[in-house]
């Protein structure tokens, strides 16, 4: 239960942070060109706290549904609007004005994720190395000729420095309809390239799954199978197991690794295994029966023990990137940039149907992933916080008629034709877009809910 409110409470306070970066860009952008800003809400629905501040006195609100915000800005589309206001009304504005006032949510969402980037890359992002641990048979990437110990050194000529610029090297190249070349050092420091046609794997691809779909397992160090404690009441402690046993053979097989055990045991739901432990340097056997539990992949056995990780282990896997805080800013700028040209293709894909839906993700998994991130530490729950924003960002300049980019594309239909936009098309691009949203919320929501079942 603990988690379930350490999620909430992340995914409350990285929505509220969003929201308020996104609103406070329109915010500010209207008090500097003159525009006189009645109220300030983060959320939607009935106000829990509220202040009035300033000279115009202007509301700042705290409503209870927690799933957006608006900034609501003198117009006499709105209201009355006194004679002596009527300059600072938000509909007598320039275009240009509007147009830049409209923009500036999105375009302060992509500088939080800037900002939030440029701190990651000054504290440093600990990095899995992207060394091959296995290759799947009949692959794309045993096809290609990749083989395990193989070091990934540059993707399509970009170089690379942990598993996770290697993911987003690769993801950024399944929308290319051509070759590329994944350059690659072996243990013996010979160089090598290995051609991988991505195009080809776009509609298998799940959330999270690139390296599964290619055939790629990331190198990590081999856990001895010693057991660091046990759940109360598990198969394991049922069976006489301890903290500290160490598994020497299952029916008659020699375990070597802890993963080895795992799979052996994940097999075999509901049936006695024989287990040779050394317990201390005495050897002893005991009959362990598996219960029985669901997963993804279906029934399997489960006995409620953890494995022992020794300090230190896993240490040659690891990379730390950091730069300066020169360096940094740059790095952070291409970063952001990557990142949504990504999520634009990403888009894009979905919409020419390259792309499986289910990519999409809603309210509960971002949760999820909220509270893990910041469970981590601190950088990777900064790292998620700027995802998001990117995301929101780019999801706000679409061309919808709702969102921020279908006010923007109104805008610019205004500066073309030199009119603005009748009242009748907006009503009609309002009708449009709504279902759209509903249509895009409800595919988040089915993907949230059939990842609860997996």
């Amino acid at each position: 239960m603990s988690s379930l409110f350490t999620s909430l409470f992340f995914f409350l306070l990285a929505l509220a942070l969003l929201i308020a970066v996104h609103e406070f860009g329109h915010f500010w952008v209207a008090r500097r060109l003159g525009v006189k800003v009645l109220r300030f809400s983060i959320g939607f629905g009935k106000p829990i706290w509220r202040t009035t501040r300033g000279a115009d006195q202007t509301e700042y609100v705290l409503a209870a549904i927690p799933l957006g915000g608006y900034v609501r800005m003198l117009d006499e589309r709105e209201g009355e609007v006194a004679e002596h206001e009527l300059h600072r009304a938000f509909n007598r504005q320039a275009v240009g004005k509007r147009f830049a006032i409209v923009l500036a949510g999105p375009l302060f969402n992509f500088m939080l994720a800037i900002a939030v980037y440029w701190l990651v890359f000054v504290l440093g992002v600990d990095g899995v190395k992207p060394i091959v641990g296995s290759v799947a048979p009949q692959s794309l990437a045993a096809e290609a000729g990749f083989t395990a110990g193989e070091t990934i050194t540059a993707v399509d000529g970009v170089a690379i420095d942990s598993w996770q610029n290697a993911v987003m090297a690769l993801l950024e190249n399944t929308m290319n309809d051509e070759e590329i070349d994944v350059q690659t050092r072996d243990e013996q420091g010979v160089a090598r390239v290995h051609q991988l046609h991505l195009h080809a794997i776009q509609k298998d691809l799940q959330q999270g799954n690139l390296l599964d779909t290619l055939g790629i397992q990331p190198a990590r160090p081999i856990l001895p199978p010693v057991i660091s404690h046990l759940e109360p009441g598990g198969a394991a402690e049922q069976a006489g197991l301890q903290a500290g046993d160490r598994i020497i053979s299952s029916d008659g097989r020699p375990v070597s690794a802890w993963d080895d055990w795992v799979e052996y045991v994940r097999a075999r739901p509901d049936r006695i295994i024989h287990t040779e432990i050394d317990r201390a340097g005495a050897r002893l056997i005991v009959d362990l029966q598996p219960s029985r539990r669901s997963a993804k992949e279906g029934d399997i056995g489960y006995v409620g023990a953890a494995v022992a990780v020794p300090e230190g282990l896993g240490k040659e896997y690891v990379t730390l990137v950091r730069y300066s805080p020169v360096d940094a800013l740059g790095v952070a700028v291409k970063k952001t940039w990557d990142m949504s040209v990504l999520t634009l293709r990403m888009l894009w894909g979905m919409v020419a149907g390259d792309v499986s839906m289910s990519n999409i993700s809603g309210p509960i998994s971002i949760a999820k992933y909220a509270g893990y991130s910041a469970q981590v530490g601190l950088v990777a729950f900064l790292t998620f916080l700027a995802i998001v924003s990117i995301s929101l960002g780019v999801l706000n300049l679409l061309p919808i008629p709702v969102l921020d980019g279908g006010h923007l594309l109104y805008y610019l239909i205004e500066m073309v034709k030199g009119s603005p936009v009748s009242d009748t098309a907006q009503a009609v691009g309002q009708r449009v877009g709504v279902p759209l949203l509903l249509m895009l919320m409800a595919v988040a929501i089915y993907n949230d809910v059939v990842q609860l079942f997996k």
